[in-house]
């Protein structure tokens, strides 16, 4: 399945209910935002922010379930979603110093890192890790096209005074879910494929 499939799927379940979507996608900018404000924090607070909008990501994706709440199941998992974040942080840093591309290859590689944290929340940090790098393997190029799309569609939202983003970030968000669905061999839920255009 290309990209542009990808999006047109996200956009279409967005669609089931654009109120609950924006609202999800405002509530983890806004904690986002202000946990930037203060120093450390935003270290503290990454790892469980990130990974309860991959629970509301998949929760949307596979039941139909906007529920905004699961923005915050992330906490339940803090200890675990902590470590991994730093640890993530901390590797991506490191290959950064040697070279950007580098970097930027071991981001790609650990990009499903949360979502693995989502299905399975026993699973520890470096294992995570090395899941999601063996999960990427084939699948970095296109992942960074799909990153250079929302690029571009980040920077003409800035043409909207703003308003582009509150339907472009839930948007992303269930591209990225989709994407890892496709990436673990998933189909979609048998009430969601008439919704996104699956045959």
């Amino acid at each position: 399945m290309n990209n542009s499939d990808l999006i047109s799927q996200a956009k279409n379940i967005a669609s089931e209910n654009w109120g609950g979507a924006i609202v999800a996608g405002l509530v983890y900018m806004l904690a986002s935002s202000v946990s930037g404000f203060i120093p450390g924090l935003a270290l503290l607070l990454g790892g469980p922010l990130a990974l309860g909008f991959t629970i509301w990501s998949l929760s949307v994706i596979r039941d139909n379930d906007f529920n905004v709440e699961r923005i915050f199941d992330g906490f339940s998992n803090f200890g675990n979603s902590l470590v991994t974040f730093l640890l993530m942080v901390l590797l991506i840093f490191l290959w950064t110093l040697l070279f950007i591309i580098p970097g930027i290859i071991k981001a790609l590689a650990y990009s499903q890192v949360f979502y693995i944290l989502a299905d399975h929340p026993e699973i520890k940090g470096m294992d995570a890790l090395r899941m999601s790098e063996e999960m990427m393997k084939g699948s970095k190029s296109k992942l960074f096209l799909l990153y250079l799309i929302f690029g571009l569609l980040s920077i003409l939202c800035i043409f909207t005074l703003g308003i582009g983003y509150l339907f472009l970030i839930p948007v992303m968000q269930l591209t990225m879910a989709r994407f890892y669905q496709e990436l673990k061999g998933e189909e979609p839920e048998a009430d969601n494929i008439e919704q996104i255009g699956v045959e």
